[in-house]
C-alpha cells in the first residue's frame, strides 16, 4: 500500500483535490477534520490543552476553536506546543485508519505535513498550490475574516516556494487549469 500526502497552504484547494480523489474511489483521511474531532474526544489532547490554556478552552466539553486559533496564530511558541501535542496523536490515528483500508493507494490531506515533519512517513507528497491573491480571497470569503487574519495564518505555514522544492507532484488550482487531468496524471504514476 502506498501512502500519499496531499498538502498546500491555506486556501490552495487541498480539500477540492481530496474530493476529486475520493470520487475516483480512493480513501482519503482528512487530518485537519480528524484533529478537530480528536480535540473533543482524546483525553490526552484535552488534558494538554487545558494545561496550556486553562479550563475555559473547553465550553460544554467542546473546544473553543476561535479562542485556540486566536492564541496559536498570534504566538508561534504556543502553536508549536499545540502541534507537538496534537499531531503525533493524529499521525497514529492515520496509521490505524490506513491499515484498515483495502486499497493500493491511501491519501492523507493535511495542511502542515512539512511543518510537523509528517511528510517523512509518506511514499509521495502532492502539493496543491494557487496564486497568493486568489488564496487570500478564498479564505476571506470562506471564513468571513480580514486579509490581515488570513496573512497571519499563511505566515504560520511553510511558503508555497518551500513546499514546491520539497515535492515531486504539484497541482495548480488557479480556477483555470483543469484539476482532474492533473490528478489523473499523478495517480497513473502509481
Amino acid at each position: 500500500m502506498k501512502r500519499i500526502g496531499i498538502t498546500g497552504g491555506i486556501g490552495a484547494g487541498k480539500s477540492l483535490v481530496a474530493e476529486i480523489i475520493k470520487a475516483m474511489g480512493y480513501p482519503v483521511y482528512n487530518s485537519d477534520e480528524r484533529a478537530k474531532e480528536l480535540t473533543d474526544s482524546n483525553p490526552k489532547i484535552k488534558a494538554g490543552l487545558i494545561h496550556l490554556f486553562g479550563e475555559e478552552i473547553y465550553q460544554n466539553d467542546t473546544l473553543n476553536k476561535f479562542a485556540l486559533a486566536q492564541a496559536i496564530f498570534s504566538d508561534e511558541t504556543l502553536r508549536e506546543k499545540v502541534n507537538a501535542l496534537i499531531h503525533p496523536i493524529v499521525r497514529e490515528d492515520f496509521n490505524l485508519w490506513a491499515l484498515a483500508q483495502n486499497n493500493s493507494l491511501v491519501f492523507n490531506e493535511s495542511a502542515i505535513l512539512f511543518e510537523t515533519g509528517s511528510f517523512k512517513n509518506f511514499d509521495a507528497i502532492i502539493l496543491v498550490y494557487a496564486p497568493k491573491e486568489l488564496r487570500i480571497k478564498r479564505i476571506m470569503k470562506r471564513d468571513n475574516c480580514s486579509e490581515n487574519e488570513v496573512l497571519k495564518r499563511m505566515n504560520s505555514q511553510f511558503s508555497d516556494e518551500e513546499k514546491y522544492r520539497l515535492t515531486e507532484f504539484r497541482i495548480l488550482n488557479d480556477e483555470q487549469t483543469p484539476l482532474l487531468e492533473q490528478v489523473e496524471q499523478i495517480i497513473l504514476k502509481y
